[in-house]
């Protein structure tokens, strides 16, 4: 960060809580520094986190692909290189890449790697570079930061939710963070849409013989007919988790190029991420995702199979 004077700022498509506060986190940093940054993603972004600061400098691939001149770039919270998707495409060949991620299955793509898997959160692993970095977080960068760790910890209900993550949560609240507002914007709040997709997802959810696995599905023109958006996707894997007695729950949504995205979620027995690594994708052990080729059907019978495997 020292070595460069611009940046462009990339997180993984489809960015969730985690992946669109890193990056402002980011952005905030290399302006402490003394830096210039651009900040870009593939998706379109979350309109639900649109009360971060820099929120609004986020470029989507989606309004169009800009001239962009930078010395070096930063990946934010990807699994994978494959995570960063069509933004990858304006790298230069001698890219200097700095990777910041805390997923067990990142493979190490940058010529920096800073990979911490024991991190809850991406802005975990920033928090901690601040401090180093002799700064003190302002109001913008702590709700950034807060947002993060509350939306990755799952309000602070997940196996990840360590005394480390708690400390700062309590830092960030004496600087003025109001959690109260943040839980009931993230947690709480659904648009209309969101409960539409979710009354139809509910309306397949479907059970193994032993009631271990759980599954639902999202159809191609599902989006489309509720009039949502892919950011009201988020959660609906946990209605087929939180069933008693379910160990794995499964997401299944049908894209519009055939594939089928799957998100996969552990109550602890199997290891989503091996799972889900297996079919060429990768994650956390309790919070998984991969693509597999359609049809829906097949999808399903050969995910629910490999699930059933893990969980022997």
């Amino acid at each position: 960060m020292k070595n460069n004077a611009s940046f462009l700022v990339v997180s993984h498509v489809q960015p969730d809580g985690d992946a669109i506060s890193s990056t402002v986190v980011v952005s905030w940093l290399l302006e402490r520094l003394g830096k210039k940054s651009v900040l870009v993603n593939e998706s379109e972004l979350p309109s639900r986190l649109s009360y971060l600061n820099h929120f609004d400098r986020i470029i989507s691939f989606k309004s169009g692909r800009p001239e962009l001149t930078f010395d070096a770039v930063i990946a934010i919270d990807c699994a994978d290189f494959r995570r960063i998707g069509e933004v990858a495409d304006i790298f230069p060949n001698d890219c200097k890449l700095l990777n910041i991620d805390h997923h067990p299955t990142n493979n190490g793509f940058g010529t920096v790697n800073v990979i911490r898997p024991d991190a809850a959160a991406t802005v975990e692993i920033l928090y901690d570079l601040i401090e180093r970095a002799g700064l003190e977080p302002d109001l913008n960068c702590a709700n950034a930061i807060y947002t993060g760790l509350l939306t990755d910890t799952g309000g602070f209900r997940y196996s990840n939710t360590s005394p480390r993550v708690m400390q700062i949560a309590s830092n960030l609240l004496a600087i003025g963070v109001s959690g109260n507002k943040l839980a009931d914007i993230l947690l709480e709040k659904m648009t209309l849409a969101k409960l539409k997709l979710l009354q139809m997802a509910l309306s397949r959810l479907t059970f193994s013989e032993n009631l271990e696995i759980g599954w639902l599905y999202i159809g191609k023109d599902d989006i489309k007919d509720c009039d949502a958006v892919p950011d009201d996707l988020e959660g609906i894997v946990n209605y087929a988790l939180n069933v008693d007695g379910v160990e794995v729950g499964i997401l299944f949504k049908e894209a519009n190029d055939g594939a089928i995205k799957a998100s996969l979620r552990s109550a602890g027995k199997a290891d989503v991420a091996a799972i889900a690594q297996s079919f060429g994708g990768g994650g956390h052990v309790r919070a998984a995702g991969c693509r597999l080729e359609g049809p829906l059907p097949e999808a399903i019978k050969v995910l629910v199979e490999a699930v059933r495997k893990a969980l022997v």
